[in-house]
């Protein structure tokens, strides 16, 4: 990724500066990215945008250009913002922080630390608006994604929602991040190219409407891509379209040549895709692959299913790409721990009326206990202090609810190493083995997890020691509130 060090909020500068400005620019602190509640209604999230992170971060730089527009900026007063040699200190800047995050396609949760960020509180500030835009997007998009594909029950899902997409990089994010969440393939090019994702396409209405009549226009597009050929059906009437496409797939195959399936876009997709199947069976194409579209979501493709549609292949576009039912997952960047240099680390909390947003203190990570095949529950626990010797779980909802994880379990801790001193020392993994770990996770995961409707909650809570710690800093911060 080009040079972006200025995609961020100006309220960063503003507190770097100030950092900076008061001698605590090289203070450590730990900052930790995390949602507080799993989008869609869901019972489960898909970490994704790890690989767009590490990109930005590669060029994380304050080029000239960036510096002499920082430097226009003025205050109410008219008066410049930044000190000139605070921009001079920027332009010296380079990464030291050290990174950890949960692999993309890891099911994650609420109030878990999808990346944890340690280093000079500076540059730990600089990074949280632009960490937050990519991995709140990715993030949402791969989530919805695997909410489709588990729909679909094992159907191919494709991915084309490039045209309703929010703008051209958020097209590019959202076909990465679909694919991630389990699609097969996608019908823009660029990211096919980019990422190496399988593209799929064919002809549209206005293909059809160019013509006198449609077996016309299937003929015509057989002859000119004989190894393409699903022919979109319901331009004018659907079944006569299947009839005309099997047709045309008769003489594809007197050429040695075989028609690959019929789309329907319009209509009553679960009753036409099984009038479709009859037609295509009858007339010797059971092969033929049927493909639906048409404003499609995970609950529209299990009402179809459900109601005995013929549907193989499933296009998804508008309301994956966008997110549709949710605009945005909320995550949030929070401040845990400081030290002076050469000090002790100091956790810190940050208060609230809501008890969701109540922060987090210390450096955490999470630990996953896995027995039979089965994915059993997540403790967030605080890596300042020595893991315990058994470990028990506190809901952070709700204190008095505790679970002893169990001592026989397979464990294993969420965040690896990505940067350390501000180098990158992480093995990026294919894109297609991302992929896999999604289905992987998801495997992990019991059906009730997975439902759509009133999902069973996965256990996640505070290991016992960071729950009692965060108490009492809760009750010294509400403490020291209430003094007058």
């Amino acid at each position: 990724m080009e040079n972006m060090a200025l995609l961020t909020d100006l309220y960063q500068l503003t507190m770097a500066y100030a950092y900076w400005k008061s001698g605590r620019a090289d203070h450590e602190a730990v900052f930790h990215l995390h949602f507080r509640k799993a989008p869609f209604s869901g019972g489960y999230t898909i970490a994704a945008g790890l690989e767009p992170v590490i990109d930005w971060l590669q060029g994380f730089r304050f080029a000239p250009d960036d510096l002499s527009y920082l430097g226009t900026l003025t205050g109410n007063d008219g008066k410049p913002l930044f000190d000139t040699a605070f921009l001079d200190h920027l332009a010296r800047m380079r990464l030291a922080v050290d990174i950890d995050a949960i692999p993309e396609g890891t099911a994650v949760f609420p109030h878990q630390p999808l990346i944890r960020v340690r280093g000079p509180i500076i540059q730990g500030q600089l990074l949280e608006t632009a960490l937050l835009c990519l991995v709140n997007f990715d993030t949402l998009i791969a989530t919805k994604a695997a909410r489709i594909c588990q729909a679909a029950r094992g159907e191919a899902v494709l991915e084309f929602g490039l045209r309703r997409a929010q703008g051209g990089n958020g097209a590019l994010a959202a076909s990465r991040a679909a694919y991630i969440g389990g699609c097969a393939s996608t019908s823009n090019v660029l990211a096919g190219r980019r990422f190496g994702i399988p593209v799929r396409g064919t002809h549209a209405h206005s293909w059809v409407m160019s013509f006198d009549d449609e077996l016309t226009a299937f003929e015509t597009y057989a002859d000119a891509c004989p190894n393409n050929c699903v022919f979109l059906v319901d331009t004018y009437d659907t079944l006569q379209g299947v009839r005309n496409a099997i047709e045309v797939g008769r003489r594809l195959r007197a050429r040695g040549h075989e028609m690959v399936g019929v789309r329907l876009d319009s209509g009553d997709l679960a009753w036409l895709s099984a009038e479709a199947r009859k037609l295509l069976d009858d007339a010797g194409f059971p092969k033929a692959a049927i493909v639906a579209s048409n404003d499609l979501d995970e609950r529209t493709i299990a009402s179809i299913k459900d109601q005995g549609g013929a549907i193989t292949v499933w296009g998804v576009g508008t309301k994956l790409v966008t997110a549709f039912d949710q605009p945005a997952l909320g995550g949030v960047y929070k401040l845990a721990a400081v030290r002076e240099p050469g000090g002790a680390w100091k956790p810190r909390i940050k208060l609230s009326e809501q008890a969701v947003k109540v922060s987090n203190p210390g450096m955490q990570n999470v630990r996953r206990f896995i027995r039979g095949g089965e994915a059993v529950g997540d403790v967030i626990w605080d890596e300042l202090h020595a893991p315990p010797a058994t470990w028990t779980m506190v809901d952070p909802a709700d204190p008095t609810r505790r679970k002893d994880m169990p001592c026989d379990a397979t464990v294993q801790d969420l965040l690896v190493p990505i940067y350390r001193n501000g180098g990158l020392v992480y093995q990026r993994p294919r894109l297609i083995d991302t992929r896999s770990r999604t289905q992987e996770q998801l495997g992990l995961l019991h059906a009730g997890i997975r439902r759509f409707d009133n999902p069973h909650t996965y256990p996640v809570g505070l290991e016992l020691g960071l729950h009692e710690r965060k108490t009492a800093l809760l009750l010294a911060a509400r403490a020291h509130k209430a003094t007058p």
